[in-house]
């Protein structure tokens, strides 16, 4: 697709009540955080940065983690900003630069 870092938001919604919700979805964060990619949690999704393709396969083993936390429903959302020509970056976006 690209060779330059784009961002990835990923939202992760467990449907069904059983165990507990905000375990499953720790679960899918936490292959983020190993993942040794650059994120940011925020309250709605967590958003990453970094190649198209790694991207796409954090976003995968994050779902598979909802399904070894014991989640068989869920929702995933999921954003992209990519650009051909340079990188997308959490700096430009950020509003205290």
């Amino acid at each position: 697709m690209t060779d330059k870092n784009i961002q990835l938001a990923i939202q992760v919604v467990p449907l069904e009540r059983n165990g507990n919700v905000y375990e499953q979805i720790d679960a899918a964060i936490e292959v983020i955080q190993q993942s040794g990619v650059e994120y940011m949690i925020t309250p709605m999704e967590t958003v990453m940065q970094g190649p198209y393709e790694k991207l796409q396969v954090v976003a995968r083993e994050a779902q598979e983690a909802l399904v070894d936390a014991g989640c068989n429903e869920f929702l995933v959302n999921i954003k992209m900003h990519i650009r051909t020509d340079r990188d997308v970056t959490m700096e430009e976006k950020r509003l205290d630069r």
